[in-house]
Formats: structure tokens, C-alpha cells, sequence
């Protein structure tokens, strides 16, 4: 930083020790200040029963803003954060669903009534009717 400033700037030499000195206040005032704040950042963690009241059949509730989500992914987004800082940041066990019981429930019909997964169902049945691939000769 001082080589960059001398090399754009007029200075005498007799001025580069305080200019050196009033650089590192700068640099150390700042280096304090991040600190400050990376404990003002820490947060509390939720006991066992709070985790367990954040999960209910229609929502997730966030701990980030205490409102309810169907999922989390959009929202942690939002915040800067994925499901698994969320997770760290919360002490949240690895298996803390993001997405609401009802919610997945729903998904899971609607997929299974436009037939996803059901390939290999359809495979064998053509293969057993006759109408899969034909042999090379």
C-alpha cells in the first residue's frame, strides 16, 4: 500500500516514517473493528426444544427472522447462506429438513401421479410385452 502511494504521489523522505506509521493506526483500527464485529455476528443457538418447534406439518420456521417458510433454500439465499452454513451456523443436525413435511408430501403425489420414478416399471413391461429394443443380428 505505501510502495503504491509513493509511486502515484509526491512525498518527501523524511515524511515516509509517519506516513508508514499513520498507515498501520489505519490498517490496525480496521483490523480491530472486523474482530468487533465477527463477535457481534456469533449467534445463539437454539436448545433441543426450540429446534423441535421450528418444525411443523405446514412450515419450517426460520431462526433468522422467526417467520414460517414451506422451504428454506430461496430464503437462506436471501441471507448469503446455503442449508449447510444454515444448519452450522444454528447447530442444527445434519438431517434439519428444509423443506416442510406437508409441502414435500404434496411434491411427492404430484410426481408420482405424472408418473416420475416409474421408468424402470416401464421398461420391464415392454421388454416382457416384446416391444423393447430388437436384437442386433
Amino acid at each position: 500500500m505505501t510502495s503504491a502511494y509513493v509511486s502515484n504521489n509526491s512525498i518527501r523522505p523524511t515524511d515516509l516514517p509517519d506516513l508508514i506509521r499513520s498507515i498501520h493506526t489505519a490498517l490496525g483500527s480496521l483490523a480491530s473493528s472486523a474482530a468487533q464485529a465477527s463477535k457481534e455476528a456469533e449467534v445463539e443457538r437454539p436448545t433441543a426444544a426450540q429446534i423441535r418447534k421450528s418444525l411443523t406439518p405446514d412450515g419450517i420456521v426460520s431462526f433468522l427472522d422467526g417467520k414460517s417458510y414451506k422451504t428454506m433454500k430461496r430464503h437462506l439465499t436471501g441471507h448469503g447462506l446455503n442449508p449447510q452454513s444454515y444448519r452450522q451456523r444454528y447447530g442444527l443436525p445434519a438431517d434439519y429438513p428444509m423443506v416442510a413435511p406437508s409441502y414435500a408430501a404434496m411434491r411427492s403425489e404430484l410426481a408420482k401421479s405424472i408418473g416420475l420414478g416409474r421408468i424402470a416399471e416401464r421398461i420391464d413391461e415392454e421388454q416382457r410385452k416384446g416391444k423393447g429394443r430388437k436384437k442386433a443380428a
